[in-house]
C-alpha cells in the first residue's frame, strides 16, 4: 500500500502495537509503529502522518512530554493526537492530555469499532486537506498563466475549489452528531482557516 495514509502508533509494549495494527488493518492506512517517544519524534522528521496514536505511560519520555515536543515543532504541531491510556487512569490524565494538545482520549482495552471510526475521521480530513493543497497549487499556477486577465482557467478552478471546500464543511457538520467536542473544535478550526484562505483568493481574483 505505497500511497496509503500513514498513522503513527507509539507504545512501549509490543503487544499493544500489534493490537493497534490489527484493528486498523481494515482501513486504507499504513500503521508505522514505534516503541518510544524519541523514536516517534525521529519518524516525524522524515515522514508525514495523518494522526498519532500516543500511549501516555512510557519510560524515559512519556506521552505528555512527547506531545509537547510534537506541538512545539512547526512541521508537526497540527497533526492530531489521540492519547491511549489505561482505564483506571483516564480521569486523572484527561485534563493534562487535552492541555498537551490531544484531540481525544481512548482507554485500554479500546473498542475496535470506536477506534476505527475515530481514525477514519482524521484520515478523511487529512486526505481532503491534501487535495485542497494540490488544488490551491493548481490555482496559483493557473492565475499566473492567465496574465491577460481574461476569464478562463483561473475562475473555473476557483469555482471548483469553492465547491469542494463546501463539501468539506458539510462533512464536518455531519460529524457533530457523535464526535468528541474537543475533536470537533479542532476540525472546525482547520476548516475555518481553509475557508478564510479560499474567500481571500476569491475576493482577490
Amino acid at each position: 500500500m505505497p500511497h496509503a495514509t500513514k498513522i503513527l502508533a507509539v507504545d512501549d509494549r509490543e503487544e499493544n502495537l500489534v493490537a493497534l495494527a490489527a484493528v486498523l488493518d481494515a482501513l486504507p492506512v499504513e500503521v508505522v509503529s514505534v516503541s518510544s517517544g524519541r523514536a516517534a519524534l525521529k519518524e516525524l522528521l522524515n515522514d508525514e502522518f495523518a494522526l498519532i496514536l500516543l500511549d501516555v505511560v512510557m519510560p524515559e519520555m512519556d506521552g505528555f512530554e512527547t506531545a509537547g515536543h510534537i506541538k512545539s515543532r512547526p512541521r508537526t504541531r497540527d497533526i492530531p493526537i489521540i492519547f491511549l491510556t489505561a482505564a483506571g487512569e483516564a480521569g486523572e490524565q484527561a485534563y493534562q492530555g487535552y492541555a498537551a494538545g490531544a484531540v481525544d482520549y481512548l482507554t485500554k482495552p479500546f473498542d475496535p469499532w470506536l477506534l476505527r471510526a475515530k481514525v477514519s475521521i482524521f484520515v478523511d480530513l487529512h486526505r481532503r486537506t491534501l487535495q485542497l493543497r494540490r488544488q490551491a497549487a493548481l490555482l496559483r499556477q493557473a492565475l499566473d498563466d492567465d496574465e491577460d486577465g481574461t476569464p478562463g482557467g483561473g475562475e473555473q478552478i476557483l469555482k471548483s475549489l469553492d465547491d469542494r471546500m463546501t463539501r468539506v464543511e458539510d462533512g464536518v457538520a455531519r460529524l457533530r452528531g457523535g464526535q468528541d467536542a474537543a475533536a470537533l473544535a479542532d476540525l472546525d478550526a482547520r476548516v475555518a482557516e481553509l475557508r478564510l484562505a479560499l474567500n481571500a483568493l476569491i475576493a482577490g481574483s
